[in-house]
C-alpha cells in the first residue's frame, strides 16, 4: 500500500511538474492573482509617484528592488555554495572521504539509509554544509551500488534539508538570542529554550531515526527503478598540465599558492577564536573556497575545477530573482496594511487557542514559505504577526519562533528553491524528486504536528 501511495505520487509530480523555472513563473502569476485578492488593490492605480506618473502597485511591488532584486547577494551566496562545494569535491582527497563513507554502502538499503543520516546530520549543523554534502555523497554513492534508483538516492540527499531550521544554524532561534524587535516589544530566548528544548531535540531524532527508513521503503521494484550508468557519473581523466613559459609557473607556483592557504587558514582561526563568529553561510563559503584550494594543491587546477562546476549553478542564477519577485508580492501592502502573508497568517491566529497556536503556526508558516521560501523573509513576514499574537495567549516567545521555524523547514521539500543546488550537482530535475519528498512532507508534518501538540499540553 504504502509504495503504490509513493509511485502515485512519482506518477502525478511526473506528469504535472513542470520545470522548475516555469514552476516559479506559474508561482508568480498565482500569487499576483491572490496579492489582488487580499489587498484588495486594483491592478491600475490613480496614485502619483513623485514624477506624476501612473504606477502599478504589486508589478512594482514584484519588479523593484526590494522585490525582484532583493535576494542578489544571496542568490550569489548560493550559486557559491553550489560552485564551491562541487569544486572542494573534485580533489583527491576529498573523493576518498567520500569513497569511504560511500564504502560503507553494500546494497540498495544501505545506499539510501546511509546517505539519509549522513545527509540529515551535516543539515542539522549547518543547512549550507548539508545541502551540498548530500548531493555529493549520493553521487559517490551511486557508484558503489549502481542498482539503487538515482532520483530517490538525490531526494533522500535533500531530504536532511527538511531539519536545517531546528538546527545549529537556525536563523530565528538564533535571532532571538541577543532579542528580536517587532513594533514596540522585544522577544528573546535562549537556545535552551529554542533549538535545545527537549521537545525540538526529540522531533529531530524522530526525524533523524526514523526517515531514513521512509525513505527505503519508498524504493521502487527493479522493473519501476531508475538507475544510472556509473560511468556518466564516472571522474574525468586528470588533466595533465605542461610547465613551459614564466606564466605557466606562476600559475603552478607553490609560493603564491601556500601564501593565499596560509591566508585564507588565518582568517578563519581569528573568525572563530578571535571574533567568536558563528557558522554563517559566508563563513562556510570561505571555508569550501579554501580548503578546495588546499586539497587541489594547485592554482591553475583549482581554476580550472571552479570552471567546471559553475554550470551547474545556471538554474540558481535564473530562477531566485523570480522567487524574490514572488516574496515582494507577497508582503506588498495596501493602504490599510494589509498583505497576502498577513492575511494567511492572521487566519490562523484567529482559529487557535493556547494548545493548538504553536501547531498552527506551524502550518501557517508552512504555507507562507511555499511563496516566501527563505528563513530571513519568513521571519520578517509572520515574526510580526505570530510573536505578539502568541505573547497576548502566554505563550513563552522560543516556543512560537520555532513553530515558525519548523514551517519555514518543512515545505522546503516540495519547494524547488532550496533544491536546486542539490540538482545542479546531481544533473536532475525537480520532477525526478518531487513524488518522493511528497511523502517526505508528510511523515514530517505528522512529527512536527505531533511535537507542537506535545510542546502545548506538556511545557
Amino acid at each position: 500500500m504504502f509504495k503504490k501511495f509513493t509511485n502515485g505520487c512519482v506518477r502525478v509530480v511526473n506528469r504535472w511538474l513542470p520545470d522548475a523555472f516555469l514552476f516559479a513563473v506559474i508561482l508568480s502569476i498565482v500569487v499576483f492573482i491572490g496579492a489582488l485578492a487580499a489587498t484588495g488593490l486594483p491592478v491600475f492605480t490613480t496614485a502619483k509617484d513623485a514624477d506624476g506618473k501612473p504606477m502599478l502597485d504589486l508589478i512594482s511591488a514584484w519588479g523593484n528592488s526590494n522585490g525582484f532584486w532583493s535576494l542578489l547577494s544571496f542568490s550569489m551566496q548560493m550559486a557559491l555554495v553550489l560552485v564551491l562545494g562541487s569544486a572542494c569535491a573534485s580533489a583527491k582527497p576529498f573523493k576518498a572521504l567520500l569513497r569511504y563513507l560511500a564504502g560503507l554502502c553494500k546494497n540498495n538499503m544501505h545506499a539510501i539509509v546511509v546517505t539519509t543520516f549522513v545527509s540529515t546530520i551535516c543539515c542539522w549543523l549547518n543547512w549550507g554544509f548539508g545541502l551540498v554534502i548530500g548531493a555529493l555523497l549520493a553521487k559517490e554513492v551511486v557508484r558503489r551500488v549502481p542498482t539503487v534508483d538515482y532520483p530517490l538516492l538525490i531526494a533522500s540527499a535533500y531530504s536532511g534539508f527538511v531539519v536545517w531550521h531546528a538546527g545549529l544554524s537556525g536563523s530565528i532561534p538564533l535571532d532571538l538570542v541577543a532579542g528580536k524587535t517587532f513594533g514596540e516589544v522585544t522577544y528573546q530566548a535562549a537556545i535552551s529554550e529554542t533549538l535545545l528544548h527537549p521537545v525540538n531535540l526529540i522531533m529531530c531524532a524522530v526525524i533523524l531515526v526514523a526517515m531514513p527508513f521512509i525513505n527505503y521503503a519508498m524504493h521502487p521494484n527493479a522493473e519501476r527503478t531508475i538507475t544510472v550508468d556509473p560511468a556518466l557519473l564516472a571522474d574525468e581523466e586528470e588533466k595533465k598540465y605542461e610547465i613551459k613559459t614564466p606564466a605557466d609557473k606562476i600559475e603552478h607556483s607553490k609560493i603564491l599558492w601556500g601564501i593565499l592557504v596560509l591566508m585564507g587558514l588565518a582568517y578563519i582561526v581569528h573568525y572563530f577564536f578571535v571574533e567568536k563568529g558563528s557558522l554563517g553561510l559566508n563563513i562556510v563559503n570561505f571555508i569550501f573556497l579554501f580548503l578546495g584550494i588546499l586539497l587541489h594543491g594547485d592554482l591553475r587546477r583549482y581554476v580550472d575545477a571552479i570552471a567546471e562546476a559553475a554550470a551547474g549553478a545556471a538554474g540558481v542564477l535564473l530562477q531566485f530573482p523570480f522567487y524574490a519577485g514572488i516574496m515582494g508580492l507577497m508582503i506588498a501592502k495596501n493602504a490599510e496594511g494589509v498583505s497576502l502573508a498577513g492575511v494567511i497568517s492572521q487566519f490562523f491566529v484567529s482559529i487557535s487557542n493556547t494548545v493548538t497556536f504553536p501547531m498552527l503556526s506551524f502550518l501557517a508558516a508552512g504555507i507562507v514559505n511555499f511563496f516566501v521560501p527563505s528563513g530571513g523573509g519568513q521571519w520578517a513576514v509572520q515574526g510580526p504577526i505570530m510573536m505578539p499574537a502568541g505573547a497576548a495567549l502566554g505563550i513563552p516567545a522560543g516556543r512560537t519562533a520555532m513553530a515558525v521555524a519548523w514551517g519555514d523547514q518543512w515545505t522546503n521539500m516540495i519547494q524547488p528553491f532550496w533544491a536546486l543546488p542539490a540538482l545542479g550537482i546531481a544533473k536532475l530535475s525537480a520532477r525526478d524528486v518531487m513524488g518522493y519528498l511528497v511523502v517526505v512532507l508528510l511523515f514530517t508534518g505528522v512529527v512536527a504536528c505531533l511535537g507542537f501538540l506535545a510542546w502545548g499540553l506538556l511545557f
